[in-house]
Order: C-alpha cells, then structure tokens, then sequence
C-alpha cells in the first residue's frame, strides 16, 4: 500500500543527538513502521523540497516500563536518518531547540 508524502514523515527528532547531525547534513524523522527508504526519500523531498542522498532506517523495539504494580511496555517505531546534498538544508529545523 503507497501512502502519502506526508502520511510517511510522523515527526521530526529533536534531541542533542539528531542536532549534532545536523551539522553535518543528517535530519532525523520518526516514520511509519511499514514506511521503505525509498517512500521516505521521495516524501523528505516533496515536503521540504531538497535533495536526498541517502536513508538510513532504524527500528526502535519497545522497553518495559512499570507504573507501580502494572508492568507494560513502551511502544516501537521506526527511525529514518535523511542524509541532505552538501548545500542543502531543512529550514524547519534550523529554530528548533532541545
């Protein structure tokens, strides 16, 4: 099933992390679970309209977590690493602050 360009982009990251990358071109996005990296490549450049040159996924699994005698667990999802061309940026981050 094919979704839309901004059905794919959950969230952007913003941590000390995904700052530091950004410095270096890299943006971090939460995306769909099913998403590919071919449907976050194509969604990443019709949104912000840049150039992409690589995606690297991660899928980040659920962690047990207790709220007094009820135990459960975090949820999973997945995270995408967009690599931007040298010169190219996503403005929407630029203002953002940890």
């Amino acid at each position: 099933m094919r979704q839309l360009a901004y059905d794919v982009i959950v969230r952007p990251i913003v941590t000390e992390k995904s700052s530091r990358l950004m410095e270096q071109g890299k943006y971090t996005f939460e995306v769909l679970p099913v998403a590919n990296k071919i449907e976050i490549r194509k969604a990443v450049e019709t949104i912000f309209k840049v150039k992409v040159l690589k995606v690297s996924t991660i899928k980040v699994r659920s962690k047990p977590k207790r709220m007094g005698v009820h135990v459960g667990r975090s949820r999973s999802w997945k995270k995408a690493i967009v690599s931007l061309a040298p010169g190219e940026r996503i403005e929407f981050f630029e203002g953002a602050t940890v």
